[in-house]
């Protein structure tokens, strides 16, 4: 991104540059999560993409969120009006909450204040059974968890966390029967399938596609190529055994489902600021502190962890 503003300020932005940047990360992302490009449109927020979703909602709709999950994948809904009523659930029991009435699920893959992964497949299940659409934020997820977009009806993530992209680079994965239901409110000039030589929209997912803010897909596109071009299997394996080894310097319980991110009680945020002391980025959610491990961390900052606190 600093060489991108060196050159703009000398000779000028380079539109051909900013777009192979962001199909290469449409195409980066679509890799990732297992689905054809024309599956997903580009975004800049995940409340945007909810407020999209929220919009494509029938008046009266009920909508089944996660209690205490992120609060963009929550408050879209509870502000959409026309009637839509928000109903919530308890992680571990939201497959088994979906009704006959339930129009959408709205819930985080993995929790941000605790790290929980939800049973996503259970999840899928029980709304294909009972009728209800899928909304799963991946932003957690994508970069540690190997995810399956195709699991779901739409799908959105955050670039910023796991996949080290500046903020600002979002996606949208929409399954096909969703693309037509659901109007792009949102649309500008880059939605349309030429969005050089025209401003009327395409018939895939692009047709969702926000305008670009164009320096941070310069900065997110290497970054994604990096995630697209590991194994999957292998990131989990190494996060999630970085994770397990701290949560047994702490005593604390394995999860149901292995996690890279290990969170415990910290009400009084005494944890966090002896993580911040010892020069450690971690942080402090919904009365817990929260230790993320990625795949540029090793057992060493695991045992930096340990002995900032004393383990």
């Amino acid at each position: 991104m600093r060489n991108d503003l060196d050159r703009v300020t000398t000779t000028g932005p380079d539109m051909r540059v900013y777009s192979e940047a962001i199909e290469r990360s449409r195409e980066h992302f679509a890799h990732l999560v297992g689905v054809d490009a024309s599956a997903v449109a580009i975004a800049s927020q995940t409340s945007v993409v909810a407020g999209l979703v929220a919009a494509g909602l029938p008046d009266g709709a009920e909508v089944l969120c996660v209690r205490d999950d992120f609060s963009s994948m929550i408050l879209p809904f509870v502000h959409a009006g026309r009637g839509i009523h928000v109903r919530f659930a308890e992680l571990p029991a939201l497959a088994d909450a979906i009704t006959s009435t339930t129009e959408l699920v709205s819930f985080s893959l993995v929790q941000s204040a605790t790290g929980e992964v939800a049973d996503a497949q259970a999840v899928a299940r029980s709304a294909r059974e009972r009728g209800a659409r899928t909304f799963c934020d991946a932003t957690q997820a994508v970069g540690w968890l190997p995810v399956d977009a195709t699991m779901f009806d739409a799908v959105v993530c955050h670039a910023y966390k796991w996949l080290c992209a500046p903020r600002g680079v979002a996606f949208l994965v929409l399954r096909d029967e969703l693309v037509g239901d659901l109007r792009p409110v949102y649309a500008g000039w880059y939605a349309g399938e030429d969005p050089w030589a025209s401003c009327y929209g395409g018939h895939d997912a692009r047709r969702f596609d926000v305008s670009p803010a164009w320096p941070v897909f310069v900065g997110a596109e290497p970054a994604l190529g990096l995630f697209a071009g590991l194994d999957p299997a292998e990131v989990y394996a190494y996060t999630t055994a970085l994770a397990a080894s701290l949560r047994v310097k702490a005593g604390l319980p394995a999860p149901t489902r292995p996690s890279a991110i290990v969170t415990w009680p910290d009400a009084g945020g005494r944890s966090l600021a002896r993580l911040a002391e010892a020069g450690i980025t971690a942080s402090g959610r919904n009365g817990r502190v929260r230790v993320a491990l990625h795949i540029f961390n090793d057992a060493e900052d695991v045992e930096m962890v340990a002995r900032a606190l004393g383990w």
